[in-house]
């Protein structure tokens, strides 16, 4: 538990810093490129394929196996994917995106498809010279990651996904609502409260352990920030 003035510091405000520095020693860099004017990505890159010309930032094709990790929902890319870092970079060159709406990652388009997020990507990992690539994705990023792959198939070598389906069709969201009562996605991925949040992680993970109420409460605050 960290104090000051009595009053709780966010926990995961204090560990976003220290896992960036983690993360940057693992080999990995955060860089910001413009996609299109007014669409930015936030992602993290491996070291090496980041030079500068004429004080220029430049990208070069990497010389390991590209993957590329997609986030889900809850949170923005290096937090959900940092311990896949810490295990590959040394025989991979990772690639971790925010996708948009989430950490660092904005456009002032008003698109919110997967096909939009699938472009969104492509259109990064053109600009920072990815190779062909293995695609990991996470639920909402495993939809991104199937779009991707039936949009762009030149760029993606193969394809592993967890906890997602193929596209989220009518029909899905019809079958989710009436089995667990909600009337829509966002009742469950946008948490407003502790009861709401721990409802989130209810469905996310298999036997998830007792936890505190302030972490429910501090990964609530700290997801507000990461994704709007």
């Amino acid at each position: 538990m960290i104090q000051r003035s009595n009053k709780m510091v966010n926990a995961f405000a204090v560990l976003t810093p220290l896992l960036h520095g983690l993360v940057k020693v693992a080999g990995l860099t955060p860089q910001t490129i413009e996609i299109v004017p007014g669409t930015l990505m936030n992602v993290w890159v491996p070291k090496e394929t980041v030079t500068k010309k004429d004080q220029d930032i430049v990208f070069v094709p990497p010389t390991k196996p590209a993957v590329l990790f997609l986030h889900a929902f809850a949170l923005d890319g290096i937090f959900t994917w940092f311990p896949q870092v810490l295990a590959l970079n040394r025989e991979y060159a990772v690639y971790i995106p925010d996708l948009l709406f989430f950490g660092g990652s904005i456009t002032d388009r008003n698109e919110r498809s997967a096909s939009f997020q699938a472009e969104f990507v492509a259109k990064g990992l053109g600009k920072l010279k990815g190779e062909k690539v293995t695609l990991v994705g996470l639920s909402y990023g495993g939809i991104v990651g199937f779009k991707m792959a039936e949009l762009y198939p030149e760029l993606v070598k193969s394809i592993v996904v967890s906890a997602t389906v193929v596209e989220l069709t009518q029909s899905i969201s019809s079958d989710f609502y009436k089995k667990f009562g909600f009337t829509r996605w966002s009742d469950l991925l946008m948490p407003e409260t502790i009861a709401d949040m721990k409802r989130l992680f209810s469905f996310g993970f298999h036997k998830f352990p007792w936890l505190p109420n302030f972490v429910y409460r501090h990964f609530l605050e700290v997801s507000l920030e990461l994704s709007f």
